[in-house]
């Protein structure tokens, strides 16, 4: 299905949301706080409270807004007036579900949501099937063996087809914020990719060098 990132602080909202989603075959990651969500993998999907304890969840809904402008979100609060509910929708969000609900309603919400951004279940990309539910990839059919490290590159890059990322970008998504190694890694990792891909750094099909900037997965 989706990988799916929750922020909500309250834990029993977040145990049963996450427990509910997962049975539903979502990879749902679960941050309680501001700083956790924006220290998370780029999702498919976006679920937040906005009564954060350290901030305030427009704020962080901004921030995601900025690395992905197309990211699905829905805000889940008790701010249900409609005040709220209108200045969560100009902030980004994509829907707006006010507390209590029905895990059903959210289900559907974020049904809804991921069939309008196109992010249901596998996506193909000619030769190339990504699940990003299983985290899975597929070549001419055939399953690719990935590292870790590789997987997660790859659907780094292909969670927003044309966005550009930097060598500081992917080196905190992939490596983590505490890596101290050099950003000349992303590149070995690159060519190690695009030699699984079959891909052809001088003619991509799948990983575009942005001189200067980057890489981009072209979609």
């Amino acid at each position: 299905m989706a990988r799916i990132l929750l922020v909500e602080d309250d834990p029993q909202i977040g145990q049963l949301v996450q427990r509910f989603l997962s049975s539903e075959g979502h990879k749902v990651a679960w941050a309680k706080t501001g700083r956790e969500a924006l220290e998370a993998e780029l999702p498919d999907l976006l679920v937040l409270d906005r009564g954060l304890p350290d901030a305030e969840g427009l704020e962080v809904l901004k921030a995601f807004r900025e690395l992905d402008p197309l990211l699905p979100a829905l805000v889940l609060t008790g701010r249900s007036d409609e005040e709220s509910r209108v200045e969560g929708l100009l902030s980004g969000a994509d829907d707006y579900l006010g507390k209590p609900f029905s895990l059903k309603e959210l289900s559907a919400r974020i049904q809804a949501l991921l069939r309008r951004a196109g992010k249901e279940g596998a996506r193909r990309y000619g030769a190339l099937e990504l699940d990003f539910s299983r985290q899975e990839a597929r070549l001419f059919g055939e399953p690719l063996r990935l590292s870790p490290r590789e997987r997660a590159l790859l659907f780094t890059l292909a969670s927003a087809p044309g966005r550009v990322y930097s060598r500081e970008e992917l080196l905190e998504r992939v490596w983590g914020l505490e890596f101290e190694g050099e950003e000349r890694v992303v590149d070995a990792y690159i060519r190690l990719l695009r030699k699984k891909l079959q891909d052809d750094p001088k003619a991509p099909r799948f990983i575009e060098t942005v001189v200067g900037l980057g890489y981009r997965f072209l979609g």
